[in-house]
C-alpha cells in the first residue's frame, strides 16, 4: 500500500479537535490503542497500551519505531525474532494495514516481562480527510497462559484423553495417556475423524451419545469400546466435556480403562459358579445366610435331604423355621462377624427326628453382599456311641474296687482318638498338679484315695476336679476319663524328674 503523506497540521482547529475527539472515545476502550503522527512518530496512547507495555507515560514507548524497537522485543509465537521493518509500528508507519498478528512482547530491561498481544493496524479517514494511522493491541497473555497450562496439564496427565474438533470431528490432540491405553501412534490419531476412531461405540445409547456430540454438548459418563490397532477393543468408560480452543469449539474426551475391572468381574462372576456347584453338590448340609439378619437366604440339597426342608426358599427364613437349634450366642457372634468351628447344635427335621450336628461358620462375599456360609456336619452315630460309652464306664464304676487299669483302657479303645495337634493344645492347658489328679481318675481312684496319694486335703482335691471340668468342658468323672484316655493319659503322672533332683 502506498504511503501516504496528506496529514493535516497540528496547528489547524478542526484536525485537533477531531484528534480530542477520536481520544474522549477510545480512552476507556479495554484494548490498547496507539496513533502514529504524520511523520510516523508516536503521537498518543491509551491507558490499556501503555499498561499492556509496562509503561507509565508516552515517553516510555520510545517515541518513534525506532525508539520503541530498542525498548521492546517482538517475536512470534514460533519464538523467531520479528524483524525490524516488521515490527507493527513500522508497518503502520509505511501505511500498511494488517491483521491478527500473534506476538510476545518483552522489555529489554526487565528480563522478567512478557506479554503475548494481537496486533492488527489501521488507517482511518474522516469526512474532512483526516487520516489517523491506528494500532491496536489485545492482551493475550491470560488466555495463552491458561491454554499453556491446559496444554501441560493434558500432556503430562496420566488418565487418557483426546480432543475432538467440532467443526469437522477431527481429533487435534492425544495424550499419552491414550496412547498407552490402545497402542495407537500419536500420527495414527491426530487428523482422524471420529468416524474412523470410534469412541462412542458400544452401548445402547451410542446414538444419543453422537447426538450430543453432534450438538456440542456434555456427554455423560458411559461404558463404550475403543478398537485397537491390532484389531481388539478394549472396554473404557468414556466421557465427553465441550471446550474451547484459542476460540475453537470442541469437544473433551477422557477415558478409564476398564479391561482390569472386567477381568475382575469375570473371575468373580467363575469363582461364584465354582462356589454354587460346590455348595449344591456339597454331601454335608450347608446354608447360606444374610450376614446382617442372619436369615437363611439358599440351602443345599444335603440340608434338604437332611431336614425335609424344600431347596427353593420363598423369602428370607430364621435358621429356627428350618430346623436349625444354634447353639448359645450363635447369632448375635454370626452377625458380629465372627467365625465358629465345631460347635454343638441340633437339627430338627420336619418329622420331628433330630440329628446331633457340629456347626462351623465364615463370613463371606457373595455378589458384593456380605452373607455367613453355614456348614453342618451330622455326628448322631458317634454321639451315640460316646453315650453308651459313658453309660459303660458309669456303670463299671459302681464298684471302683475292681475297676482295673486293664478295663478303661478296653473301654477307651472303643473311641478314636484326637488328632495330635488337638492333644498338645488341649493338654497344655492343664497344669502339672490337675493332670497328675485326672490320671489318678483314670485308675479309678475316688477323690480321697486321690487326696492320700497326693498328700492333699479332700477339699483341694474337689477344687482341682472341678477345675478340671470345666477346663475339658465335661461335668461327670467318667466323660473326664474317656476325654483323657483320647488323649494319652492312662494314669497317674508323676511329679516331674526336674522336681525331684537334688539341688546342686
Amino acid at each position: 500500500m502506498r504511503r501516504q503523506e496528506a496529514y493535516v497540521t497540528p496547528n489547524d482547529a478542526a484536525p485537533q479537535a477531531h484528534r480530542r475527539h477520536l481520544q474522549s472515545i477510545i480512552a476507556g476502550l479495554h484494548e490498547g490503542i496507539i496513533l502514529l503522527e504524520a511523520d510516523g512518530s508516536i503521537g498518543w496512547a491509551n491507558a490499556s497500551a501503555l499498561s499492556l507495555h509496562g509503561a507509565e507515560d508516552l515517553d516510555e514507548l520510545g517515541g518513534t519505531p525506532a525508539g520503541y524497537r530498542k525498548r521492546y522485543a517482538l517475536t512470534y509465537r514460533n519464538h523467531h525474532r520479528v524483524p525490524a521493518r516488521q515490527y507493527p509500528l513500522d508497518r503502520l508507519a509505511d501505511a500498511e494495514e494488517f491483521e491478527e498478528l500473534l506476538l510476545d512482547l518483552a522489555r529489554k530491561d526487565d528480563e522478567e516481562f512478557l506479554r503475548h498481544i494481537r496486533a492488527s493496524g489501521l488507517n482511518l479517514d474522516d469526512n474532512d480527510g483526516v487520516r489517523y494511522r491506528v494500532l491496536i493491541l489485545h492482551d493475550q497473555t491470560g488466555q495463552i497462559n491458561a491454554e499453556e497450562r491446559f496444554e501441560r496439564t493434558f500432556a503430562a496427565n496420566p488418565a487418557p484423553a483426546l480432543i475432538c474438533r467440532l467443526s469437522d470431528l477431527r481429533y487435534v490432540k492425544v495424550n499419552q495417556g491414550f496412547l498407552e491405553m490402545t497402542g495407537y501412534t500419536r500420527e495414527a490419531v491426530l487428523g482422524k475423524s471420529a468416524y474412523e476412531l470410534d469412541v462412542l461405540d458400544g452401548g445402547e445409547d451410542k446414538e444419543a451419545a453422537v447426538a450430543k456430540l453432534n450438538d456440542g454438548k456434555t456427554i455423560a459418563q458411559r461404558e463404550g469400546v475403543v478398537k485397537l490397532p491390532d484389531g481388539g477393543a478394549k472396554f473404557v468408560m468414556v466421557a465427553g466435556q465441550p471446550i474451547d480452543m484459542q476460540d475453537e469449539p470442541c469437544m473433551l474426551f477422557t477415558f478409564i480403562d476398564l479391561e482390569a475391572r472386567k477381568r475382575i468381574e469375570v473371575a468373580l462372576r467363575e469363582s461364584e459358579e465354582r462356589f454354587s456347584k460346590a455348595f449344591r453338590l456339597a454331601p454335608v448340609p450347608m446354608a447360606v445366610c444374610d450376614g446382617v439378619t442372619m436369615n437363611v437366604l439358599e440351602i443345599n440339597e444335603a440340608y434338604s435331604a437332611a431336614t425335609g426342608a424344600a431347596t427353593q426358599i420363598d423369602g428370607d427364613r430364621e435358621l429356627a423355621e428350618l430346623g436349625l437349634r444354634p447353639y448359645e450366642g450363635m447369632i448375635a457372634s454370626l452377625k458380629r462377624g465372627e467365625s465358629a468351628r465345631n460347635r454343638e447344635a441340633t437339627l430338627t427335621a420336619l418329622d420331628g427326628g433330630e440329628l446331633d450336628c457340629l456347626v462351623s461358620a465364615e463370613p463371606v462375599m457373595i455378589g458384593g453382599q456380605r452373607r455367613v456360609l453355614l456348614v453342618m456336619q451330622d455326628i448322631t452315630e458317634r454321639k451315640r456311641s460316646e453315650t453308651e460309652l459313658l453309660t459303660a464306664i458309669e456303670a463299671v464304676m459302681q464298684d471302683t474296687s475292681w475297676f482295673s487299669r486293664g478295663i478303661i483302657e478296653k473301654l477307651a479303645q472303643l473311641r478314636e482318638p484326637a488328632p495330635a495337634t488337638r492333644d498338645v493344645a488341649e493338654l497344655a492347658q492343664l497344669t502339672s498338679r490337675e493332670r497328675e489328679v485326672l490320671g489318678l481318675l483314670c485308675q479309678g481312684h475316688d477323690d480321697d484315695g486321690i487326696a492320700k496319694t497326693l498328700k492333699l486335703s479332700r477339699n483341694t482335691v474337689r477344687n482341682h476336679v472341678a477345675t478340671i471340668y470345666s477346663k475339658i468342658g465335661v461335668h461327670r468323672r467318667s466323660a473326664a476319663i474317656v476325654w483323657a484316655r483320647d488323649r494319652g493319659i492312662t494314669g497317674h503322672e508323676h511329679a516331674r524328674a526336674r522336681d525331684k533332683r537334688p539341688k546342686p
